[in-house]
């Protein structure tokens, strides 16, 4: 087991490497972690050390330019992860005493720089950690500054839902978010699985604390696997049965593959495509583990349907892929994205949702759905598409979180009893 300070340091320095190497914080976290002999509660700290600083980044440099000489623009680059993770948990770690936060910090410094980094964050403390955000005259500046989101970000949101609304959602991406199972009800009772769990119970999914030794265990013995319950849900608006033969267009990592699988029983065909080769076998491992053999994985591009499948599938799913706003409180990255990168989207989206259209029998559903809450990739797409494929018409669906409206519904992101994320869903039927 390491020790609390030995914790930190690991953490700086996979902060540091992020900064370098730009690479996605959740590969780094599980590099490090299947490397390590980290007790629950040191793998919870690590975890939590690295997502938040990446998180908080934005925030947590305005402090930094705050307090240092100069808007603290020559700082090497291990002194500012240093200062970071100090920051971090003097403002967020609540069960972290502060001196035990700058001492971690100052130790994780380079020797050259800890008298200065004990300066900045005492200097913080002695001014109650006291930093000022930009007038809430200007919107963007003022909540890209307080929710460490990019500006571009900011935009994108308040174009879709007003500066109001904006700051409901972005306050909600900051809260840690829970974690979220779906369980194999073929092997496991639900009810039987949230007592076992000591979870929150929503139809097939249990929603629990933390991702412990337990939940590890519980997924690599097929009894559930991880998913949110707004990915659940879009499963269930899906509506497969038994029998019934599924096209799962952009499948990849297999979470609403496997949901749809159990809600068929493990009877009839799950066609599931991902444009990635390498990630198929996650899919191919999951349904192995979890003794689904009506699923099979295949390479192909979602905007180059499979013509041996065309208008023969009962269901066809295209989550497609998306800017992934919905879900920045479980993938920090996120919150830094451009438009320049947000705004050629929902061209591909069209295009892999066309492609989908084409598996789709007489009488037969298609679910379009994405984890983001940009009305340009949602809203626009679907009605884009509807103007394009006249055979095509909404489907309304009444789910436990919410009711469509003209065939669609947004999910906002909520914590606590109910713990969603951002996410959009919208279902067709073809008529003719």
């Amino acid at each position: 087991m390491k020790n609390g300070n030995d914790v930190r340091r690991l953490a700086a320095a996979s902060l540091l490497r992020l900064e370098k190497d730009g690479r996605f914080s959740n590969i780094e976290i599980n590099t490090v972690l299947g490397r390590s002999a980290f007790s629950d509660a040191d793998r919870a700290l690590f975890t939590r050390l690295v997502y938040g600083v990446t998180e908080r980044r934005i925030t947590l440099d305005l402090i930094i330019a705050q307090y240092a000489k100069n808007g603290g623009g020559n700082i090497d680059p291990e002194t500012v992860t240093a200062l970071r993770l100090g920051l971090y948990q003097l403002l967020y770690a609540d069960r972290i005493p502060d001196h035990a936060a700058v001492s971690s910090a100052v130790d994780a410094a380079p020797a050259r720089s800890r008298g200065f980094v004990n300066g900045i964050l005492r200097e913080f403390l002695r001014r109650g950690k006291r930093f000022d955000l930009p007038d809430r005259s200007d919107a963007v500046k003022n909540l890209s500054a307080a929710h460490s989101v990019s500006e571009d970000v900011c935009r994108v949101l308040i174009r879709s839902w007003g500066e109001v609304k904006t700051e409901e959602i972005l306050s909600r991406m900051s809260l840690t978010p829970a974690v979220t199972l779906r369980i194999n009800d073929m092997v496991l009772d639900p009810g039987r699985a949230a007592t076992i769990l000591g979870g929150n119970r929503c139809g097939s999914a249990v929603t629990v604390l933390s991702f412990d030794g337990r939940v590890r265990r519980g997924i690599d013995e097929g009894l559930w696997f991880a998913q949110d319950l707004a990915s659940v849900m879009c499963t269930e608006a899906l509506g497969a049965v038994p029998g019934d033969v599924v096209a799962d267009v952009c499948a990849a990592p297999g979470g609403k593959t496997f949901s749809t699988a159990l809600k068929m029983k493990n009877d009839g065909v799950i066609h599931a495509f991902d444009i990635h080769e390498n990630k198929l076998s996650l899919i191919r491992r999951g349904a192995e583990r979890m003794e689904l053999g009506i699923i099979r994985a295949e390479a192909r591009d979602g905007r180059d349907p499979d013509p041996e499948l065309r208008a023969k599938c009962d269901r066809v799913l295209c989550d497609a892929p998306c800017s992934g706003l919905g879900v920045m409180a479980k993938k920090p990255e996120l919150r830094y994205k451009t438009e320049k990168e947000i705004d050629g989207l929902p061209g591909v989206q069209s295009g892999v949702l066309a492609g989908a259209a084409e598996y789709v029998r007489p009488g037969g559903v298609l679910v379009y759905s994405t984890c983001t809450l940009n009305r340009a990739e949602n809203d626009d797409v679907v009605d884009g598409f509807l103007e394009s494929h006249p055979d095509f018409a909404p489907d309304d669906f009444e789910l436990p979180v919410g009711k469509s409206h003209k065939g669609a519904l947004t999910l906002f992101p909520s914590r606590g009893n109910l713990e969603l994320d951002g996410f959009f869903i919208a279902r067709f039927v073809k008529t003719t």
